[in-house]
């Protein structure tokens, strides 16, 4: 794909593992250009995005200010679009930022609140705005969600179990939310209780989502991102599962949803409403 004036891209949380990868795909996509990597690591300021990913000089040093970014990006003739791979207490007033100075926002952070959702809402929409709020790029684990829809036809007990790396922040993930909410959406209500349970430790038996829906947490070293969808009936175990090997698995869908969310005029929620 080429475009005569490549559309600019701010990254935030530029140093992170997520980080990297984008500015990696948006430098090398001939209809983007990176415009600036903002992150709060005081051990890469003032160093080249280029390097920090082990590509040219780039001749963008890495700022700790993400509003002067803002600014400058607003008097941009072509719409520019900030990804937003941060933390879940700075996401929020990212995306604010972002669309209070005309960018658009495409995020991969999770942990957003439902009142700080629908605040958002509110707000791209009296922009009109648009802004993507994506709990997973992964084409994979769209399929896998849409799987288990199609197969919670035929059962009705199913529990969602999600494995992290250790320095993931926010649990039960953003994922894992999602898929129990799809589930949920379809006006069934899983898992009938055929005893009295009793947590002999609290937590025991994970967190409880959408639609009496179990979410099971793991986190640990060695991991990056994994999710398994159990459903049993009796005689049987239908298990989904989704493995994340390398990071870069997330890219096609990370510069989808920058070459989409200008074309936006409010918040979508999730990969699949834009494929």
């Amino acid at each position: 794909m080429t475009n005569a004036t490549p559309t600019p891209v701010i990254v935030t949380g530029a140093a992170g593992k997520m980080g990297r990868e984008v500015i990696k795909a948006v430098v090398q996509a001939d209809d983007l250009r990176l415009y600036a990597a903002v992150d709060h690591n005081p051990e890469v300021f003032s160093l080249d995005a280029g390097e920090l990913v082990g590509l040219e000089t780039l001749n963008i040093e890495l700022t700790n200010e993400l509003e002067p970014v803002l600014a400058t990006a607003a008097q941009e003739k072509q719409p520019c679009v900030m990804v937003d791979f941060t933390h879940p207490s700075s996401v929020y007033r990212n995306i604010r930022s972002a669309i209070a100075y005309g960018v658009f926002p495409v995020i991969g952070t999770t942990g957003l609140s439902d009142k700080q959702m629908n605040d958002l809402i509110e707000f791209t929409e009296k922009a009109s705005m648009g802004c993507l709020v994506i709990p997973n790029f992964s084409i994979g684990m769209v399929l896998l969600q849409q799987a288990a829809v199609q197969a919670s036809q035929y059962f009705d007990h199913v529990e969602i179990i999600e494995l992290h790396h250790n320095q993931k922040a926010d649990a039960p993930s953003g994922t894992a939310v999602k898929t129990a909410q799809l589930l949920g959406d379809l006006g069934k209500t899983y898992n009938p209780a055929l005893v009295a349970e009793k947590e002999h430790l609290a937590g025991a038996r994970g967190s409880l989502g959408s639609e009496n829906i179990r979410i099971h947490s793991i986190r640990l070293p060695g991991l990056i991102a994994h999710q398994e969808v159990l459903f049993g009936a009796p005689g049987q175990l239908y298990t989904l599962r989704h493995d994340t090997s390398d990071r870069a698995c997330y890219m096609p869908g990370v510069l989808l949803s920058i070459r989409k969310v200008t074309q936006l005029q409010t918040l979508i929620y999730g990969l699949e409403k834009i494929l």
